[in-house]
């Protein structure tokens, strides 16, 4: 049986739409970061690149935009679990953030690193090649980072999922819109 209470609580429209917007974007970004190199060497995976940057730029706006409502007006919910459990949540949400913010740093450090052209327009500014000998070690920091995130952005779905299963509350409820009817 499902607990009532305060997991009925629903939270803002914004917050639903960053939370969803981020959720999409990482995995569509792990998934083009991991097929850019399938592409033919050419303009198609200058194209490809090129998209990976366009919406990993658009992931910082999102990102910048959610940091800056989670700490402004949103609607702010009391924990869905309290004690070690509510704990282990708060951790998991730092560590989300945290994940995010390294991987888009990472990534736009390996962006200026490579000076990479941008859908053949122009090139994209380069640091210089005193720089270039970190690249691999950006690249392998930033594969790292974007794998480690979507692994726990997986259990974090997982664990919203299965919360009516394992605390009999259905917290899933909060983040997810309303289907008119």
């Amino acid at each position: 049986m499902i607990k009532e209470g305060p997991f009925q609580s629903r939270y803002d429209a914004p917050t639903m739409w960053l939370h969803w917007l981020t959720a999409v974007l990482v995995v569509g970004q792990w998934i083009g970061a991991k097929t850019i190199d399938y592409w033919p060497r050419g303009y198609l995976r200058v194209d490809a690149r090129s998209m990976h940057i366009t919406f990993g730029l658009i992931l910082v706006l999102v990102f910048i935009a959610r940091v800056a409502w989670r700490l402004g007006p949103r609607r702010k919910l009391p924990a869905a679990e309290s004690g070690f459990w509510g704990n282990v949540a708060r951790a998991m949400h730092w560590l989300l953030y945290v994940l995010i913010a390294c991987t888009l740093l990472l990534g736009i450090t390996l962006m200026t690193i490579r000076g990479d052209s941008y859908f053949g327009l122009f090139a994209l500014p380069s640091v210089g090649a005193a720089a270039s000998q970190l690249r691999p070690t950006i690249a392998e920091l930033h594969d790292l980072c974007a794998t480690t995130l979507l692994i726990i952005a997986g259990f974090h779905a997982s664990v919203g999922v299965l919360h009516p299963y394992i605390f009999g509350s259905n917290v899933l409820n909060r983040m997810w819109p309303r289907i008119a009817k």
